[in-house]
């Protein structure tokens, strides 16, 4: 009878293009693992926490070897539901295919066959190949939130005044949302006033401090948060692309939403 458990060494090649070659075929919904120096096959009875990260001795697939930015023990992936599930236990975010990011103590179903998956750092991300061998419904779920080791990050500095306004103009994103948007201006502007009725927020005031932000961020070289920098029509591009840096670099957290009340 197969092992439930087997070690892929790094010479398997990439998971893209297929299983890796085996003696007797994996069970269904048996999950692949890959990172740089290797990577681990589960099948799905066997009850295992299969642990990733940038130090080798704690986790089973490494991934982000020696960037200090990805945690020691960044994520795992779990039997939950019939399902298999990534959890984020690290400081960076992992980031799927389209662009949706997954937090530190979110969870995220993984789909059936090839995901690649990807640390988000800084000047590269760092690739984790997933595949399940049998299909299964997608989908996406809340969790818990994890606490962590700190890791080193390159969080922006913001005021106190500057991270509330971003907190609430981005509470879509960090409440788990599939495809958030910012908030509007009104909608920003009505929760601070919510929160500090002593204070006079308005529309101009929220737009002022954002605006600020992001002309301070382009001037120390992070793209795409002026209107010179993107085609037309701007839209919410630009708050857009400035949520993603905050994400990015951990300026903001799920957690932070506890400054709305929430």
């Amino acid at each position: 009878m197969a092992s439930k458990i087997i070690l892929l060494p790094k010479e398997v090649g990439s998971l893209s293009r297929g299983l890796p070659p085996a003696d007797v075929p994996p069970q269904p919904e048996t999950l692949f693992v890959l990172g740089s120096n290797g990577g681990m096959s589960v099948a799905p009875d066997a009850g295992f926490t299969l642990l990733f990260g940038r130090n080798e001795p704690e986790v089973h697939v490494c991934v982000g070897g020696g960037d200090k930015r990805v945690s020691r023990r960044q994520g795992m992936v779990t039997r939950q539901y019939a399902r298999w599930v990534l959890t984020n236990t690290g400081k960076r975010p992992i980031r799927f295919p389209d662009s949706r990011l997954v937090h530190r103590g979110d969870q995220a179903f993984l789909p059936t066959g090839y995901t690649p998956l990807f640390v988000v750092s800084s000047p590269e991300d760092h690739l984790l190949e997933v595949r399940i061998s049998a299909a299964r419904p997608g989908g996406t779920a809340g969790g818990p939130t994890v606490q962590e080791e700190s890791t080193l990050g390159e969080e922006r500095d913001l005021d106190e005044d500057e991270m509330l306004v971003l907190v609430c103009l981005a509470q879509r994103y960090l409440q788990g949302d599939p495809q958030p948007q910012p908030l509007t201006w009104a909608q920003v502007a009505y929760e601070l006033a919510r929160l500090q009725p002593g204070r006079n927020w308005t529309e101009k005031t929220a737009a002022h401090i954002v605006a600020g932000v992001r002309k301070k961020l382009s001037r120390d070289g992070v793209p795409g948060l002026l209107a010179k920098d993107v085609p037309s029509p701007v839209g919410n591009a630009l708050n857009h692309n400035l949520i993603t840096d905050l994400l990015i670099t951990a300026t903001i957290r799920k957690e932070d939403l506890r400054k709305l009340g929430e």
